[in-house]
Order: C-alpha cells, then structure tokens, then sequence
C-alpha cells in the first residue's frame, strides 16, 4: 500500500483548482456503480490475487500495481483483464446501473413525413390590380362632383362628375360637322366620301380620348347640338379611396379627382422569416382568421413570393389573393395565416397543387386547366411546372428524422451520440451530423446518420460531460483533450497556463478592452430581465445591446487575427439580433439569448473584459427540453434567464473568468 501512501500525499498538495476538477469527477464517477453482488466479488478476488495491473472502469488512463482506489474519482480500482474493452477515440463505455441513473434513453433514427405548420401574421391589402385613378382628361372646371365624400361605392357606369370644358365643346362641333357633311354626301361612293368618313371616324376618335363613351358620342350626332359640359362616368365597381378635387376647381388634362378601388377581391400580405421560405412554395393552401370575424377561416392560396427580402424586419412578403364578394373583409384588417407544409428527402418543399396547370407569367393568381391568355394582360397561360412553381417528389423516399433534443449544437457543429450495436458494454460514439429544416419536434438529418441507428434522446449532454473528464473529443473540445476542462469551477488567476480560457485569450489593446464595456453591459441587463420575467426591460437592453455591437470600431493598429476573431463574433451576434422587432414575449426572448449567450461565452474567452469583476458562465441542464444552455452573468448566485422567476437559481457555475486588470495583477 506505499504507492497509494505516496498518491494520497501528493493529492494533498494540489491546489484548490485540481481540488474542484477532482471533485467534479467524482460526481461523474457516480454513473459507474461498485459491484455489490457477493458472488461476483468472490469472483472478482480470484483474479484480484493473480492481477498484476489494476485500473478504473471510469479512467482507464490509471494504472497501477495493486488494488486500490482510482486516485481521480476514487472508485475500486479493478483488474486491467477484465476492464473495458477497445473502444475508439470517440467512444464512451458506461454499464447498464450507470444508464440508469444517468437516465439515458434513446430512439431509433427513422424516416418518416417531414411535416410543418407555418404560423404567419399579416394584413388584407387592396389588390392593386382593381384600382383605378380617374383623372381629367381634358382642361377646364368642375361643376358638378356627384361622387362628394370618400367611401362611397359606385358602380361601373354611374355618373362621377360634370366638367365644363372649351376644348370638349369644340371636338363636338367637329364631330357634328363631320357628320353633316357626310350625310349631304348621299350614296355617291366617291373619293370626297371616303375623306369625309374619314374626317367623321378621326371626330368620333377624339371625343374618345377626352373621355366619352359610344352612347354619348352617338347621341351628340342624333342631337346635331354641342354641349360645353359634360357628364364622365365611372369605369369600374369599387369604393372612392381618394377625392383628390373639389367641386368648382379648375384641372388641367392629368389632374387626378377620384381613386376608386374594387373591394370584391382583396390581397392577403404575410409577413414570413427567411427560416420559414423552405417550406413556402406558390400554389399552397393557405388557411387564415381576421381578428374581426372570430371563428371563421378563410382560404387561398399563395400567389406570389416576394424576390427580396427586406433589410428592416429580416422578412419577405409572401400573397395571397381572396374573394370579397360579400365584404365581410375590410383593407387593413390584420390577420393570422397558417400553411401546413410537407418536405421531402432532400428538403425540399412538396408543392404538387399546381401540377398539370397552367399560369399567367405575369399574373400567377391567374390559374386554368387548359392553356389560354391571361384575364388579365393577354399574355399566353404556361405550364405551372416551368415556372418551378411544382416543387418536390411524393414518391421519393421520406426524409431522415431524429428528436430535436437528441442534438447538440454548438457553433456550427451539430453532434448526437449514437448507440453502437453489438458490444458487451452499452457503448455510445460521438457523431458529427448535417442538419436540414427543422419540423416542430425534429430535425431533417442530410448526412452523418443511417435509418435503424440508435440516437440519445435523453441525457446526451451527461456522456458529452463524461467525454471532457475523459479527455475525449465533445462538444466543446472537438479535438479532446486533458479532462475536465469544460466543467472546472476555476479562476484566472497565477495558474493561468493550465486554464484553456485564458489559454485562449488574445492580447487585446485596451481602448479595444475598454470599448466592449457597453456591449457586456447591455447583455448582463438582458440576462437580468429574463431572469427577472421583466419584458419591457428585455425590449429596451436588445436595442441597447444591437447599438452597442454597432458602435464598436477597432483601432487601426489592430493584430488581423483579432480583428479576423471580433468579426467573426459580431457578424454572428448581428445575425442572432435581426428579428428583434418582432420578438413579442418573453419565449421569443430566450430563444435566440441561447445562442446570443454563445457569442458573448466566446467573446469572454477571447477577448476578456475590462474592470475588476470576475464573470461567471453557468449552465441550466433543464433548459430548452433538458437540452441544457449556458449563459454570462456578473454574480456567482445562479440567476437563470431561461426559466426565470418558475425557476430562478436552477443552474451551476462551470467557469469563472477574471478582467483583465485581474491577470495582469496575478
């Protein structure tokens, strides 16, 4: 027992450092039970007395030459012989007692109909098809406007307004000669004929253009009179958006009086997010609600996708067209839409509605069984499937999903741990996965998974934690490396050099240092607001932090690979902030503060902060479906933004990261 003596002696003199990771590994230790059947021990002494070599099931790194216990997590150390077996780089070996209290569980990976409900919001829009401005079309002075308030409805061929006009009053005498002329002609089919006809269809013409329709031309040249003024009538059926003259003003020809739209067919204009475009396709069903009409659903179908995106609220336009023939729906109005969508294996939207249909180029809403020209613009009709507006195979094999909370993501890496098949030992492997959409409760799997593999649902992040102690690749440590890392409740202080975070850290100038204070104070205040379920505080510290990130300039001087790292950084942080306009409680909050808490994790271990204050990050394993997120915060006494006020000090500390002022101190 003198080589345990000795261990035990040097254990002694660690610092407070290896105290806490030692600690930490113990707990880990927990998942792999001693044995207590008696027969097993009986077994176990036989080949104790022959062993030459004992080890940890739980670090097989110790070796040593008589049993004892691990000097790490202090378990029974066992015979090397009958140890785990092999395992690779990326593998973790746990018993079927440490799964259990672990509570791991896991789901086969299947295909299966990747499906979606889309939520979007929007609002009813005139069809800008069906308005129609009325305008003089000739100079001179209104007498009489019959139309004199706006929202009136008029159908087409009433009269609008009465116009007295010099120039009207002499394309009439023109036309009434013309006509008289060619009537004292007679029969006689003559050159002289011809040019009067001529002169006659030319008067007839003019009247046109100053607005007059057939019957009012023919009862001019019945009457054989001109009239200086004169009636205009309306073109279309609609309701006077706009009154734009008053009654007794003079025009000129252009002058707009009246704008008038139909209301019998409206625009739905929804608003969707640039995650939403891959299940969005011309041709689906669209199902919405008007706050006004409670209860009542009305459907359409998608006419048209905006090209662009716009820059101020990150969304694109998508329409729809709807019939208004009873005008229960008013311009305006907003409304709540929902489309259910259906991808295939390759993640592509399934949009068979249109197949076999043909549509106007110009005019999508424009939608037959046969070929044929457009109501609108004449253009010929072609087939829906040129104009991509058929997208996605039924047919084809159904795409690979597993369980959202089988994933971890960190960065741009997605990993999930598998079960490997065939082994004496429950052995789970660490997967780096190519994710696709995500459905409400999973995710499309586009490489790194086969159909009939096993994936952890349930307690992914106690492997991944169990892979740090280990010094195996995880999460946070793709490479791997010394154990324990990831979970230390350490300082940066003298011992620095054994710290990965301050490892990390770049030697940054400190009017840079000094400049990033806002930004640190803007998300401590975010962070503080979740966790206190204060909204409007949320509100005000996300544009304060989105000015914060926009104001920060580098000095010219700059080393490039931290100002290639701060761009990095800021250029996710700007990504993770685009939306804020529409983040409309506090769930739409802490959803992206997950990944916004990422930015500033890495922030900290990069680039550090100024001050004397320690900055602790923490880590809730309940967050998120038992997915587990981590978060910065100012005070060592948890203070979860996740959960909130329902469970406020859920949580753990897992680094501790002193200022700069700090470092240089120590």
């Amino acid at each position: 027992m003198n080589t345990l003596t000795k261990i035990f002696t040097k254990l002694r003199s660690l610092n407070w450092t290896i105290w806490v990771f030692l600690i930490a590994a113990f707990i880990m230790g927990l998942l792999i039970p001693r044995g207590t059947d008696e027969i097993t021990h009986n077994t176990s002494t036989v080949r104790d007395e022959q062993a030459e070599v004992w080890t940890c099931s739980m670090h097989p790194q110790v070796k040593l030459p008589e049993p004892g216990q691990c000097p790490i997590c202090f378990m029974d150390l066992i015979p090397l012989e009958s140890g785990p077996q092999d395992i690779s780089e990326v593998q973790l070996q746990l018993s079927e007692a440490a799964i259990a209290l672990a509570e791991i569980s896991t789901t086969l990976v299947k295909r299966a109909p990747a499906e979606r409900e889309v939520r979007l919001s929007g609002k009813l829009a005139y069809d800008e098809t069906k308005i129609r401005r009325m305008s003089a079309w000739m100079p001179g002075r209104l007498d009489r406007l019959f139309v004199d308030y706006t929202g009136t409805s008029v159908q087409k061929g009433e009269h609008l307004f009465e116009i007295y006009s010099p120039e009207l009053y002499g394309a009439q005498e023109e036309l009434i000669q013309a006509s008289d002329q060619l009537r004292r002609m007679g029969s006689a089919n003559n050159v002289s004929r011809r040019t009067f006809e001529a002169t006659l269809a030319a008067a007839r013409e003019k009247l046109k253009l100053l607005g007059l329709n057939a019957k009012q031309i023919r009862s001019i040249e019945s009457k054989g009179s001109a009239s200086a003024t004169q009636t205009v009538y309306s073109p279309i059926s609609g309701v006077v958006l706009e009154k734009s003259a008053l009654e007794g003003g003079y025009v000129n020809t252009g002058t707009p009086i009246y704008t008038i739209a139909d209301l019998n067919q409206l625009w739905v204009i929804l608003d969707a997010y640039e995650s939403d475009l891959t299940w969005l396709n011309y041709g689906q069903k669209v199902v919405f609600e008007a706050e006004a009409h409670p209860g009542r659903e009305f459907e359409s179908i998608i006419s048209f996708i905006d090209p662009t995106l716009d820059e101020r609220t990150r969304t694109v336009r998508v329409r729809a067209n709807i019939k208004n023939d009873d005008g229960l729906l008013k311009p305006g109005m907003f409304v709540r839409a929902k489309v259910r969508s259906t991808l295939d294996a390759q993640g592509q939207v399934i949009s068979s509605e249109l197949a076999g249909k043909w549509v106007g180029p110009m005019h999508p809403e424009i939608i037959r069984d046969q070929a044929g020209n457009c109501d609108i613009c004449g253009m010929p009709l072609v087939p829906a499937e040129s104009l991509g507006f058929v997208r996605g195979d039924p047919d084809k094999s159904q795409p690979l999903l597993i369980p959202v909370s089988a994933v971890l993501i960190t960065g741009p890496r997605a990993i999930v741990y598998v079960q490997v098949p065939n082994m004496k030992e429950p052995t789970f492997e660490l997967r780096e996965v190519k994710l696709g959409p995500r459905t409400t409760d999973h995710y499309i799997v586009l490489e790194g998974l086969e159909a009939g593999e096993r994936v952890v649902v349930n307690g992914s992040f106690k492997i991944d934690s169990a892979m740090q102690i280990a010094a195996k690749p995880s999460m946070m440590m793709p490479q791997g490396g010394q154990g324990s890392r990831g979970h230390e409740h350490h300082g940066l202080g003298k011992n620095a050099e054994t710290n990965p975070s301050a490892m990390e850290r770049h030697d940054v100038p400190a009017d840079m240092l000094a400049s990033l204070d806002p930004l640190y104070a803007a998300y401590f205040d975010l962070q503080e607001a979740l966790a206190t379920d204060n909204i409007t505080n949320a509100r005000k510290s996300t544009r304060k932090l989105s000015r914060a990130l926009n104001s920060i300039t580098l000095p010219q001087t700059l080393d490039e690979k931290i100002r290639k790292r701060w761009n990095e950084i800021k250029e996710q942080l700007q990504t993770d902030l685009e939306h804020i306009d529409h983040w409309t409680d506090l769930s739409a909050f802490r959803t992206p503060f997950e990944d916004i808490s990422a930015r500033m994790i890495s922030l900290e271990q990069h680039f550090g902060h100024s001050g004397m204050d320690m900055t602790y990050e923490v880590f809730c394993p309940m967050a998120f479906d038992n997915k587990g997120a981590s978060w910065l915060q100012q005070g060592k006494s948890v203070n979860n933004p996740y959960f909130g006020t329902s469970m406020q000090r859920c949580g753990e500390v897992r680094k501790e990261f002193a200022s700069h002022a700090d470092l240089e101190l120590n």
